[in-house]
């Protein structure tokens, strides 16, 4: 399609929703979209940990179209339509990089990142800057997120040490909490628990959505890698001793590492 196949996609979007169309797209409302947007991003980060540039156009190709898609519905509603999504971003862009577009200067992305909060309270007045991050975000990333923005202004420890404290206070919390039996407390401070973790990824550069995603991958990996070796064996994960299947456990790391 070269560079018109944006007018294109558009074009299609619309004969799918116009009469005559797809009587599954003609059906399809906002909220019902909602999923799809979901699964679509969820599909770019996979490609993005196998490192696979073809599926990684594939997939934005998918979100691109329910992104065309939503804004066909909005269009129909008289509301906008995806020319109106591109110009206001756009604009956004050049008005949240002066230092870009403009005259003013900066050292360093530190200094970005504190003039694109600052701008965009401006633009937003009267809004806490807590709000902006939706409730449907997975926990960790919105934690993540959340401590970020309070960072830049200021709202933070002065190092990792004071977090390392803040760990070891929150710990001491949760096990005192455990020895209690009260099923609330237990909740609420392993949430600080978390929460406290979560600032501490920050502090020392690690996303802990991307990390503990990967944990989780390698180990079900690993477990499948227990399940295949029983399963020459003639054996199941049930009929086999804890013993065993860590044994097979530590093997699996080996085989991974070679």
């Amino acid at each position: 399609m070269g560079r018109k196949g944006f007018d294109d996609l558009v074009g299609i979007m619309a004969r799918l929703r116009g009469e005559g169309g797809c009587p599954w797209d003609r059906r399809q409302t906002k909220d019902s979209l909602k999923p799809f947007l979901i699964e679509e991003t969820y599909e770019i980060l996979e490609t993005l940990d196998r490192g696979d540039d073809k599926g990684l156009k594939e997939e934005l190709g998918d979100l691109l179209f329910h992104i065309i898609f939503m804004a066909r519905i909005a269009q129909e509603e008289d509301s906008f339509d995806i020319y109106d999504v591109v110009q206001g971003v756009a604009e956004k862009m050049v008005r949240r990089h002066p230092h870009v577009f403009g005259r003013s200067q900066v050292s360093g992305p530190q200094e970005v990142e504190a003039n694109w909060a600052r701008l965009k309270a401006e633009e937003k007045p009267g809004r806490s800057l807590m709000d902006g991050l939706p409730r449907h975000l997975p926990a960790l990333m919105r934690a993540y997120r959340l401590t970020q923005r309070a960072s830049k202004v200021g709202f933070d420890w002065e190092d990792r040490d004071q977090v390392w404290e803040k760990l070891e206070e929150e710990l001491r919390e949760f096990k005192e909490a455990l020895r209690e039996e009260k099923e609330e407390k237990v909740r609420d401070e392993f949430g600080d628990l978390l929460f406290t973790l979560v600032n501490l990824a920050r502090f020392i550069g690690v996303e802990p959505e991307d990390s503990l995603r990967r944990t989780t991958d390698r180990f079900v990996g690993r477990f499948k890698y227990i399940e295949k070796r029983l399963k020459e064996e003639g054996k199941g994960p049930h009929e086999v001793s804890l013993v065993e299947m860590d044994a097979l456990w530590e093997e699996s790391k080996g085989e991974k590492e070679g």
